[in-house]
């Protein structure tokens, strides 16, 4: 049942095309288009965190390996096809330039990585300007894959769902290290302070 109801909210998303949003969603697809953001989203935090930056990095590197290891996986285990793979959908689904990907499409693994980026970074910066168009190029991105005929709204759904799953729970990690480090810190002083202290 909601298998069907997703093919079909599929085959109606998917249908409305034009060669100008083709090209235009093609762009918002490609991973190297979004460098430039990737860039300024680093140095806004590289300023921000300062010292810090440098322990923030490996909790980023930790969300990245995990968004696109475990989407993957989960990819694996469901083998659930592509719409522009599935037999049940051929001659209907307007797929751009040919371009399928790979045979499985639970979950969408652009849709992970982009709600992973936007929710790991919105919580890091916190400003109001930053989370809504955040969260907006996140949910252009998943778009663009129903458009380009390569994932179907549940898999969009639930790779924004694990996105954001891990991008918070990663967030949550470092600040619980953050604030056993400061503590830590603050431990090593006073000791430091008492040990110098003339007696």
């Amino acid at each position: 049942m909601l298998e069907q109801l997703d093919k079909q909210l599929f085959l109606y998303l998917n249908s409305f095309n034009s060669p100008f949003w083709d090209r235009a969603m093609s762009i918002i697809s490609g991973i190297a288009t979004w460098i430039p953001l990737y860039l300024v989203i680093m140095a806004m935090l590289a300023v921000k965190y300062r010292k810090k930056f440098f322990i923030l990095l490996i909790f980023i590197i930790i969300a990245v390996t995990l968004s696109d290891q475990l989407s993957v996986l989960i990819k694996n285990i469901v083998l659930r096809l592509r719409p522009c793979y599935e037999p049940s959908l051929e001659g209907l689904v307007h797929n751009v330039n040919g371009r399928c990907g790979g045979k499985y499409s639970f979950v969408s693994s652009h849709a992970t990585n982009s709600f992973n980026v936007a929710v790991l970074s919105l919580l890091l910066i916190r400003k109001r300007w930053f989370s809504a168009g955040i969260i907006l190029w996140a949910a252009v991105v998943g778009y663009s894959r129903i458009y380009l005929g390569v994932h179907y709204p549940g898999d969009v759904l639930g790779g924004a769902s694990l996105g954001m799953l891990i991008g918070w729970s990663v967030y949550n990690m470092y600040y619980r290290a953050d604030r056993y480090l400061v503590r830590r810190n603050k431990y090593l002083s006073a000791k430091k302070s008492n040990s110098n202290a003339p007696e």
